[in-house]
């Protein structure tokens, strides 16, 4: 049995066709929705608008979600030159192994599966925890946080299953809900001139604005709202014609990404007035209700039902946030099985041509993460979410930079792309953006996950741990094969 053929087995309901992912099931749109998924637009605004508001540079914090879209941009382009020689699902593990070797790219396998394995389970808390008080404000039906979460680990296993175009459309549908009602706000008070202080513009692009306060901390939590849009070269495989649809995916991706959040922010903090909004989202904070600094505006302007719908849209954000990253962890599982880096089993499909062995290895690995939390009757917001988003932040981070200096260093040695713009400045100078960003995120990690100095010295320090571990287990293998 090789890599690229994997056989059959009758005892199974949906036994492996091929260890090839289906190809050409994917569009533009239908990567796009995975990537806008992965962000959970709903969830980035009314979870991280208002901290950086309040923490950050204030009115300022469209600003910095203009200087995270650049940095992202500028790694993009290395990232699309690469992704135009290697179509793999393993993306960066991939990318880093072909410029910086095997072992750092086996390496950065495992660092690429904690990342989403642990924002996927950050995101099971909070979604859990909402979804509990939805339930039980509707229908009386007081359950612990943990049983929603745990049924929809079986709903998200299914719909894994089920294929990418079936996970396209229902991801579809949320996104186009969380979207809409929030841009069609951000539209509205743009045309009609803002709120009590006009538009204020210059409140909140301009360089004095921008640099005021805590500019660090609004940056690094604007950076951690674009975590996902990597996802583009992830369904290179179920790509129609990759070459031309990954590209446009990821610019398209970090266009509407950056544009949107800085629109939203902006006239979030317009609805306020730029002398009111600071004052506003820390006292929303300190309510313990930081989503009503960005539900209070937008239902002064729609209307109460607003109140009642905007929760239920945000639990729907964080679902399809889930279920995309549950495929991206899948992936990556069934491209490290048929490298042989991992159990060849791995790489077994269904009758879809879907990753069913990863998935269920993944969705078991969500629940060793979760259940934890709940058997010790932890805070699923102030620990689960808070701790595990802001570690995989981090070893995102470490990832894109990564990713970076490799493409620099593949384009040196293959010459298959001589553009120094595409393969020598531009990845170079997203380089130093994101050494930058992760300069923010350790010197604010204590703001990031709401948390102890020590929490954060033992989170920040399992980055590394698990970019060692997968280090030594990439020699050990090596050697092994060598023998």
């Amino acid at each position: 049995m090789d890599s690229q053929t994997v056989s059959r087995h009758a005892t199974e309901p949906d036994a492996p066709t091929a260890g090839t992912l289906k190809p050409n099931a994917l569009g533009v749109l239908g990567i796009l929705f995975f990537v806008l998924s992965a962000q959970a637009p709903l969830t980035g605004i009314a979870g991280a608008a208002p901290i950086a508001v309040a923490l950050g540079n204030g009115p300022g914090v469209p600003a910095a979600y203009l200087v995270a879209g650049l940095v992202i941009l500028l790694f993009s382009v290395g990232f699309v030159a690469m992704g135009r020689h290697v179509v793999d699902a393993g993306a960066f593990y991939t990318y880093i192994g072909k410029g910086l070797g095997r072992t750092t790219g086996t390496g950065s396998a495992g660092l690429a599966l904690f990342a989403y394995c642990t924002i996927q389970a950050a995101m099971y808390g909070l979604y859990g925890a909402i979804v509990s008080g939805l339930v039980a404000s509707h229908t009386g039906l007081d359950l612990p946080w943990w049983v929603w979460t745990l049924a929809t680990m079986a709903v998200v296993q299914a719909l894994g299953a089920a294929g990418v175009e079936m996970g396209a459309k229902v991801l579809a549908v949320f996104v186009l809900a969380e979207f809409s009602i929030l841009s069609v706000f951000a539209l509205v008070t743009l045309f009609k001139g803002g709120g009590p202080e006009g538009l204020g513009l210059a409140d909140s692009f301009s360089p004095s604005a921008a640099l005021d306060g805590a500019p660090g901390v609004a940056v690094m939590f604007a950076v951690a709202s674009m975590f996902g849009f990597e996802a583009t070269a992830i369904y290179g495989e179920e790509a129609r014609e990759p070459k031309k649809t990954v590209p446009r995916a990821t610019y398209l991706a970090v266009a509407v990404v950056t544009g949107f959040f800085a629109l939203v922010s902006w006239m979030l903090i317009s609805s306020y007035g730029a002398s009111r909004a600071t004052a506003a989202a820390g006292k929303a904070l300190e309510g313990g209700d930081g989503a009503g600094f960005v539900f209070a505006p937008i239902a002064a302007d729609f209307g109460g039902w607003v109140g009642d719908v905007l929760p239920v849209l945000l639990a729907t954000s964080l679902f399809a946030g889930i279920l995309t990253f549950h495929n991206s962890a899948n992936r990556y599982l069934f491209s490290l099985g048929r490298d042989r880096l991992l159990p060849l089993r791995l790489c077994r499909l269904n009758r879809r041509h879907a990753p069913w062995t990863a998935g269920c290895v993944q969705t078991a690995l969500a629940v060793l993460l979760v259940v934890p939390f709940a058997l010790a009757g932890k805070d699923p917001v102030l620990t689960l979410f808070s701790w595990f988003s802001g570690v995989a932040v981090l070893a995102m981070m470490l990832l894109y930079l990564l990713t970076s200096v490799s493409v620099v260093v593949f384009f040196r040695r293959a010459r298959l792309d001589t553009r120094p713009w595409n393969t020598l400045i531009a990845p170079t100078l997203g380089a130093l953006g994101i050494a930058g960003a992760i300069w923010l995120i350790l010197a604010n990690f204590t703001t990031l996950i709401g948390g102890e100095r020590t929490t954060a010295l033992w989170l920040t320090l399992s980055v590394p741990v698990v970019m060692a571990l997968g280090l030594v287990a990439a020699r050990v293998r090596g050697r092994a094969a060598a023998g």
